[in-house]
């Protein structure tokens, strides 16, 4: 039996079963968590298999199957927070209502735990509470935000002041400067004709901003000519990359552009229907989406016969993503808007001829879709005039960590790495990593490189590590994060994240050994050359980079014994000791002897 609210929102998703993850983030919101018997209830009213329902739930890190308490507080464990004091503000709650990390209070009230890059990096620490974001936190933040909870006022009820998120931009170029009036890109491309944007898109050069770099003319000219009347437009507003930040700043700002290129997209390649992304962690973005696409529906510009043309179908929706990194791949996030686990698929087919459900699919990130718009504006030429031979336009750069000025950089391709330093304040920089922990981790002799296709790509991320920084610290946080992020379907991920995650805690506790050097270096060169997508093949990058350029940090960690077992059989003895009643030297394997 459906009670009254499960009802409301399965009839609000027109009882589909390819809406599942966006039923249960509803259901997740209106009672905290997805019990058993409304798992069941999903699954019978869906008339799909419990399992499945239970899959999907169990999938994202935002969904819970069991009670986290009536408010559920998660602080970002992302590198960046953390050189920010977030572990100290962190443990400060944590005292203030006696708990230890994950817990739920005694009396059903609180639990606290860790989530992953919130996308605040230029205001942080930050934390999510029931889903909502809150940055530049503070011991008073903290106090404030724990009286609140042990008060029992709703989320909805507290100050605006602390859910207020600042929008850094600190150097513009063509992207964000260039102004497009609704509607000119999108007339201008009816102008041009289907076929004459997709010359122009070619011609400009344009390559998917989201770090791959594949050519957009390439993508949408295939997508165009595939076989079959149905055919969609996905904007990837997921970025989860920590250290990411540029889309938030642009659904904000250029939301108008990114609705035009979208339009555009459809009308270049014969779509009908088009989705947003957008990522879990960006709830307070939703008004803000919703209400441009209001006004472009009452301008003509979304809806049946766009722009009054005969036939011309298009609209917009938008889905929830609900925390999990690996749908950022393309293929990934189309299962997920299926109501899927993000699994992603193999490949070949590609999205280009069988995407969203099995149909021709274009799939580009926020950035990628408004140059595009403005592509259609302007022409290819205007866009190429900008940019290296392999790289063309600008790029959005999310700059965070030890600078002065952390934000967003727009650049044209070619940028050295030593000029965006300066411009954002960066003293005494031993390291940066670029394009997020998947991509590149950049030594102080290296920052002549520039950034582009052809020497340094980057989807946007630039976090600056200046020499009062652990290394190893450093890329014993990605190494945790991409045990985490893995979705467990093919095993060299699976297994190759979880022993780096392992190896790296041993060496940074200071408990490794040579061979968990040589190891990193072998179980690293195996993920990237047998995992299933492209969270595996690069999770190990930061480990090698880190080796090969910051060797030293790892050694100083190095106790004096060559080789340290892997597993600690004294340490599992541990509850039988305690079961037992003993610790004498007897109880101890080796009698506490070095084994």
């Amino acid at each position: 039996m459906l009670h009254r609210g499960l009802s409301e929102i399965l009839a609000r998703h027109r009882y589909e079963p390819g809406r599942l993850v966006q039923i249960l983030r509803d259901v997740m919101q209106a009672e905290g968590y997805l019990s058993p018997p409304t798992i069941t209830a999903v699954a019978e009213a869906l008339r799909v298999p419990r399992s499945q329902v239970e899959g999907v739930a169990g999938f994202y890190a935002f969904f819970a199957t069991e009670f986290r308490g009536r408010y559920r507080v998660l602080f970002s464990d992302n590198i960046t927070d953390e050189m920010q004091g977030s572990g100290e503000l962190r443990r400060r709650m944590l005292d203030a209502f006696h708990l230890e990390l994950g817990e739920v209070s005694r009396d059903g009230q609180v639990s606290v735990g860790l989530t992953a890059c919130t996308g605040l990096c230029d205001q942080g620490p930050a934390m999510l509470v029931n889903g909502r974001p809150i940055a530049r936190l503070t011991p008073a933040r903290i106090g404030a935000i724990s009286a609140l909870i042990r008060g029992g006022s709703p989320v909805e009820q507290w100050p605006d002041n602390l859910f207020t998120i600042d929008t850094h931009v600190e150097r513009r170029d063509r992207l964000l400067d260039t102004v497009v009036e609704p509607g000119a890109a999108l007339d201008a491309a009816i102008t041009r004709g289907a076929t004459g944007t997709l010359a122009e898109l070619r011609a400009s050069e344009l390559r998917g901003r989201g770090g791959a770099g594949f050519s957009a003319g390439q993508k949408w000219t295939a997508c165009a000519a595939a076989p079959g009347p149905e055919r969609y437009i996905v904007c990837n507003a997921d970025e989860g990359e920590p250290g990411t930040f540029k889309d938030r700043v642009l659904l904000t700002t250029h939301i108008g552009q990114l609705l035009e290129g979208m339009t555009v997209a459809a009308h270049a390649v014969g779509a009908q229907r088009g989705f947003i992304y957008l990522r879990g962690e960006y709830p307070f973005l939703e008004p803000i989406v919703e209400a441009a696409l209001a006004a472009r529906r009452g301008a003509g510009l979304l809806g049946r016969d766009v722009r009054g043309v005969r036939g011309f179908d298009f609209d917009i929706e938008v889905h929830h993503g609900a925390g999990a990194y690996v749908c950022g791949e393309e293929s990934a996030l189309i299962e997920s808007l299926e109501g899927k686990r993000g699994i992603p698929r193999n490949r070949p087919p590609y999205p280009v001829t069988h995407g969203y459900l099995g149909k021709p699919t274009v799939v580009n990130n926020v950035e990628t879709l408004i140059a595009a718009a403005q592509i259609a504006l302007h022409g290819g030429a205007w866009f190429r005039t900008l940019g290296t031979p392999k790289s063309a336009g600008t790029k959005i750069l999310s700059v965070s960590g030890d600078v002065a000025r952390p934000g967003i950089y727009e650049y044209p391709f070619g940028v050295t790495v030593k000029q965006v330093l300066a411009d954002a304040g960066a003293e005494r920089a031993q390291a940066v990593q670029v394009g997020g922990p998947s991509g590149v981790l950049l030594a102080a002799h290296e920052f002549g490189r520039r950034i582009a296709f052809e020497d340094v790509p980057s989807a946007g991320a630039f976090m600056v590590f200046d020499e009062t920084r652990d290394i190893v610290r450093v890329v014993d946080n990605f190494a945790r994060f991409f045990a985490h992020e893995s979705c467990g379907f093919c095993t060299p991920c699976r297994v190759g994240t979880t022993l780096v995650k392992h190896m790296m805690g041993r060496l940074t506790a200071g408990e490794g050994s040579r061979r968990d050097l040589k190891d990193l270096t072998r179980v690293t060169r195996l993920m990237k050359s047998s995992s299933q997508c492209g969270l595996g093949h690069t999770a190990g990058n930061p480990v090698v980079d880190a080796l090969e350029k910051f060797k030293p940090a790892f050694v100083d960690r190095l106790p004096s014994l060559d080789v340290r077992p892997v597993f600690d059989l004294d340490a599992a003895l541990g509850p039988a000791r305690e079961a037992t009643g003993r610790d004498d030297p007897g109880a101890h394997f080796g009698h506490g002897e070095e084994t």
